[in-house]
């Protein structure tokens, strides 16, 4: 299509307004419900401007920008209008528009007047796919749009061409994070790397991050793991023009269920000390080794303590004989030459997990690494031994699973707080336990009781990431967790909100009417039951320090959770009883201070 023939194509376009909005939903993983929608446009099925950006990369060349940009936000808002969605708008809008001659101020608020959308369910999407220094610009876009009650989402961080320093200058309260970081890095650590970060800034900025361009669980389970809080891509829902309300549950399948603690072994459980030799060690003097020790698949080469290279017994004797004359032409040269890359390093104290996780990211057909202690040649790991090892942990982990949950039980829970007690290392233990369970248990029968148990698990699992701690189940209706991070308050306090709402969803109309139900009690008497709650003992990271066994938290956070279940509704209780050293040392309780916090919500 000619020049000429493609500006009739848009005008055409633009002035019979024939573009179709498509909705594509932005996910809650909290939640896991949609908060939103985002907005895209598509051009008449049959035009070569149908595709996006076809449509507005001639709209740019023939400075129709702006006057396509307020038909897409017309014709979007009166779509977004007629289906009702209880949910916000993501608005997409370049920044550059408001130079444009055509810009016309408030136009926006009078569409919203006219179509009865409140502003704050807008959020602006700001886009600037062209290079950009233009901060000033960028900063009179979100004092227009912020001015007029929006929310401002930055999008593609990571695409643009001064991405950072815009998120630092403009303080958005979302921020997406483009889909070339999403897409496979579970399987890139650069990728991981970089996300998390990413969502680290974001934390410490307020600012809430959404992982674009999810297409796999494996994806999502990743962005999920580094706490990430929002979602949007193929793996949920495609854009439609009719697009979903509800996101099934089966899709929120957490990376950490049965994430039972497996740092217990590191890389040092599985190293063999094998007598290295020099880089400089002539091949026959190598060859010899090999020869004399039949048990011995791979040798080291050390030079003042680093390791630079490990020759692997197959592809070494292979190599060498691959040609008649191999040995007599090779054997005077220093073993160096047979180095085709430089070895896989481990660090020592690297738990099996991660090592794992390295051996896998480095894609090589490596059956062996390198162990180092503080860069010193250390041993040598194989990756039979680390998979045998794992494999060994996987079964033990499983043994103490909860059946009903898979979260880890009493034992292995009980030695990730003796471990973290004996590194000295922070954290916080909360205790939680439904109220009114038995009763809600007769009233509904054992199969609606498995599901609140099962409820709470992934209540618990939304809130808890396996970097701020780690989910157990002890048994019945009782889940410990172990809170690594400073906020371990508010991850508990949010645990409770997102339960009091979850909660009715497992009673009949008329029981969440009245409040709750009415059932026998212990003593056979017919009494009237709130709805389910959780009550929650809290031990302070003060108080677990000065703790020497698991036993001693135990009894704190039972005290804590006691002292909770009086109070009523979805509540919590601090224990701040700490201990002091007596003579002999034997360690008791104190009547130290003891923190009750009301009930939430």
């Amino acid at each position: 299509m000619n020049i000429t023939s493609l500006h009739n194509e848009l005008i055409r376009i633009i002035d019979g307004k024939l573009l179709k909005p498509v909705f594509q939903p932005v996910i809650s993983l909290h939640q896991q419900t949609i908060i939103g929608y985002e907005a895209l446009i598509r051009g008449p099925s049959n035009s070569s401007l149908h595709s996006p950006f076809n449509l507005f990369d001639t709209a740019g060349r023939f400075g129709l920008q702006a006057k396509l940009e307020f038909v897409c936000r017309e014709i979007t808002l009166k779509r977004f209008a007629e289906l009702a969605f209880d949910a916000k708008l993501f608005l997409n809008a370049s920044p550059s528009v408001l130079l444009e001659p055509d810009f016309k101020k408030g136009e926006t608020l009078r569409l919203l007047e006219q179509f009865n959308i409140a502003p704050h369910s807008i959020i602006i999407e700001l886009t600037e796919h062209q290079p950009t220094d233009d901060y000033d610009l960028m900063r009179e876009a979100v004092s227009h749009y912020q001015n007029m009650g929006f929310e401002i989402a930055l999008d593609d961080l990571g695409a643009g061409y001064s991405g950072l320093r815009l998120w630092s200058e403009l303080r958005p309260h979302y921020v997406k994070i483009d889909k070339h970081f999403i897409q496979g890095l579970h399987q890139d650590p650069v990728k991981l790397n970089f996300v998390r970060s990413i969502q680290a800034i974001a934390q410490a900025m307020n600012c809430k991050v959404i992982a674009e361009g999810i297409e796999i669980k494996a994806e999502y389970q990743a962005i999920e793991k580094l706490g990430i809080t929002h979602a949007q891509g193929f793996y949920f829902a495609r854009p439609a023009a009719q697009p979903l309300t509800t996101i099934g549950p089966g899709l929120f399948v957490s990376a950490h269920t049965m994430q039972i603690d497996q740092h217990n072994k590191i890389a040092a459980d599985i190293s063999q000390w094998i007598v290295p030799v020099s880089a400089q060690t002539a091949i026959s003097d190598v060859m010899t080794l090999f020869h004399q020790n039949t048990q011995l698949q791979n040798q080291p080469l050390v030079d003042n303590g680093k390791a630079t290279g490990l020759i692997c017994r197959e592809k070494f004797l292979s190599k060498l004989f691959s040609s008649r004359y191999g040995l007599e032409l090779y054997g005077k040269q220093a073993i160096k030459s047979f180095i085709e890359h430089a070895p896989l390093l481990v660090d020592a104290n690297t738990p099996l997990e991660k090592v794992s996780q390295q051996v896998t990211a480095a894609i090589r057909s490596d059956q062996a690494f390198i162990i180092t202690d503080n860069g010193q040649y250390a041993g040598v790991g194989t990756l039979l031994d680390l998979l045998e090892e794992i494999t060994r942990q996987q079964i033990q982990n499983a043994k103490h699973a909860n059946p009903l949950t898979l979260l880890p039980g009493n034992v292995p829970m009980n030695e990730k707080i003796n471990r973290l007690l004996n590194q000295n290392s922070f954290f916080a233990i909360a205790y939680f336990d439904l109220d009114h369970f038995k009763p809600f248990n007769d009233a509904y029968g054992y199969s609606a009781g498995d599901d609140i148990i099962k409820a709470v698990a992934d209540t618990l699992n939304q809130h808890i990431t396996p970097e701020s701690g780690t989910v157990g189940h002890i048994g019945g209706d009782d889940f410990i967790v172990i809170l690594t991070r400073p906020d371990w308050l508010k991850r508990c306090q949010d645990i409770l909100d997102t339960f009091k709402s979850v909660a009715p969803s497992f009673y009949n109309e008329a029981d969440v009417k009245a409040g709750g139900i009415t059932s026998e009690n212990r003593q056979g008497q017919s009494v009237f039951f709130p709805l389910l709650s959780l009550s929650v003992g809290l031990v302070d990271p003060l108080a677990t320090s000065q703790c020497q066994s698991h036993v001693e938290i135990a009894d704190l956070a039972s005290e804590a959770k006691k002292l909770a279940k009086k109070i009523d509704g979805n509540s919590f209780f601090i224990n701040r009883r700490q201990l002091r050293q007596v003579a002999n040392p034997v360690f008791i309780s104190t009547p130290g201070p003891v923190v009750k916090l009301h009930s939430v919500g």
